[in-house]
């Protein structure tokens, strides 16, 4: 019996791709975070809901991009305690657990906020509007510049770049409620305009806590197979059987996969260890792996019912 402990060593991983372009990211955290502030001080000025609805989900972006960054700083941090077996990767997905509950509330304070302006006639300033909305677009166009490349080699990156993309949808919004506002003179397309965008960052409140839950709840990742992974284990030569396989993601980007590997008689053990990391690694893009081979199915494996 023997058992193998594989880390892929193919290129940079995640953790380090995403260092190279740390700058890039505390950039952009820089200027949106500081024109959230200038946002939600002008939305509450104004009385703008468009406004204010862009600024909650700014403020998801924030997280988001603040998120990126400690998790290309932790990823290189030794652990100090030896409690954290698997270091502190999760704190991505604990800091995007915390985007969807702010995103969920933006979207809730918007609908109350429009549900108390019924029967009323709601009196909006459309000049800040459009100054900020003009002003946001520009500052999102900047993000977008400055995180592209790095959306290339770096999932944090790319996962912040997307944010940034849908904000800059936002600040595309609120410029046009501020010139129906302003050629029209009705307040009501603010709240008409702001529902919409309440009801986009809701829409990827849900998707990003569906994939914040998949995480926690250590689902096969997304876009594997598990029958294909059993598959090709299953071909490598030696092996007869594979039982108690089990994949799921750490963090973004970082997949972990377990799995007991039956040899046939006269096998060579260290061989299908070594091959059955580099399927795992080169096919599935599963590059941290504990594979157990056995010379025949244990009994203690069978009497385990979960």
């Amino acid at each position: 019996m023997g058992v193998g402990h594989g880390h892929g060593h193919q290129g940079a991983s995640p953790a380090h791709a995403g260092a190279r372009h740390r700058w890039r990211l505390a950039c952009s955290f820089a200027l949106i975070a500081v024109f959230f502030v200038v946002e939600l001080v002008t939305g509450i000025l104004s009385g703008s809901l468009a406004l204010i609805s862009d600024a909650g989900h700014m403020a998801a972006d924030v997280v988001a991009l603040g998120a990126a960054l400690v998790a290309t700083k932790i990823a290189t941090r030794a652990d100090s305690t030896g409690r954290r077996t698997y270091g502190s990767y999760r704190a991505e997905v604990f800091a995007s657990g915390l985007a969807v509950l702010l995103m969920l509330g933006v979207s809730a304070y918007v609908v109350l906020e429009a549900v108390r302006r019924i029967g009323a006639e709601p009196h909006v300033d459309a000049g800040p509007m459009l100054l900020v909305g003009g002003l946001g677009l520009v500052v999102n166009l900047i993000a977008l510049l400055l995180l592209r490349a790095g959306a290339k080699d770096s999932l944090n990156v790319r996962g912040a770049y997307l944010e940034v993309v849908a904000d800059t949808a936002g600040s595309v919004g609120v410029l046009v409620a501020g010139v129906l506002v302003s050629t029209t003179g009705d307040g009501w397309w603010d709240t008409a305009v702001a529902f919409a965008i309440g009801a986009f960052v809701a829409v990827r409140a849900v998707m990003l806590g569906r994939e914040v839950l998949a995480v926690l709840g250590q689902h096969v990742p997304v876009g594997v197979d598990i029958d294909a992974v059993t598959g090709a284990l299953a071909a490598v030569p030696g092996v007869c059987d594979v039982h108690d396989l089990h994949v799921w993601t750490l963090t973004s980007g970082m997949h972990v996969a377990t799995a007991h590997l039956v040899l046939a008689e006269g096998a060579d053990a260290d061989a299908a260890l070594v091959a059955g990391q580099a399927v795992l690694r080169d096919e599935h893009a599963i590059e941290h792996a504990t594979l157990q081979v056995e010379g025949h199915r244990s009994a203690a494996c069978d009497a385990v019912t979960w």
